[in-house]
């Protein structure tokens, strides 16, 4: 065997460590939440020595740094294929970016836990670390970056669409709260209805302002 495939396999087996690594610490994530975990929990789930671990990740932050990353890659991929297939209407694009962020934690409850570790234990600011927290906000900035894109489309300056982008994101975390914890029903109303009919109400908003101006 040549260096070089000596090389490859050895990558190729880190990689694949790395992954179920990953994939074990998710399972012990959601069923304990951040500060429940442990490296040493990880390791039992993964099957591997707490060194082990360690050789591939700093401490739990950063496994679950790279776990809530996947997560929200996986959400940009599905905003990203919504509004690809809306074309190229605004109008259209955004109500489909909107509704794909939700839709994508409407389906997924356990990835939305993940993305919102910083309430358990109580609401109150906390997180991981500076530069793990400035990439896992990238990520998400990226996922609701085309609402703000095909807001200004239709019309908003810079500041109205970052303001656009922050209310619909607020608008869709409670709907979501309440879709989760079934308290939806104390409305007798979908959810995700109530998140279209919104998005509906904004877009009319700024067709009439653009035709104002």
């Amino acid at each position: 065997m040549t260096d070089a495939a000596r090389s490859g396999r050895q990558e190729a087996v880190s990689e694949l460590k790395r992954a179920l690594i990953v994939a074990a610490a998710r399972r012990v994530f959601e069923a304990d939440g951040l500060e429940g975990a442990s490296v040493r929990a990880i390791a039992r789930e993964a099957g591997y020595t707490a060194g082990a671990i360690y050789f591939h990740f700093a401490n739990k932050e950063a496994i679950y740094a790279q776990v809530l990353e996947e997560s929200l890659d996986r959400l940009v991929a599905a905003v990203d294929r919504a509004v690809s297939l809306a074309g190229d209407d605004a109008a259209r694009q955004l109500p489909a970016a909107a509704l794909a962020f939700f839709d994508f934690y409407a389906e997924n409850p356990r990835d939305l836990d993940l993305g919102f570790y910083l309430f358990r234990g109580g609401v109150r600011p906390r997180g991981l670390s500076r530069d793990l927290d400035a990439r896992l906000n990238a990520r998400l900035t990226a996922s609701l970056a085309p609402i703000g894109t095909a807001a200004r489309a239709l019309g908003a300056d810079a500041t109205a669409a970052t303001a656009l982008i922050a209310d619909a994101f607020a608008h869709a975390a409670g709907l979501l709260l309440l879709e989760h914890s079934g308290r939806i029903r104390l409305f007798a109303s979908s959810s995700r209805k109530l998140m279209a009919d919104y998005i509906a109400t904004v877009i009319a908003r700024l067709v009439v302002n653009s035709r104002t101006d």
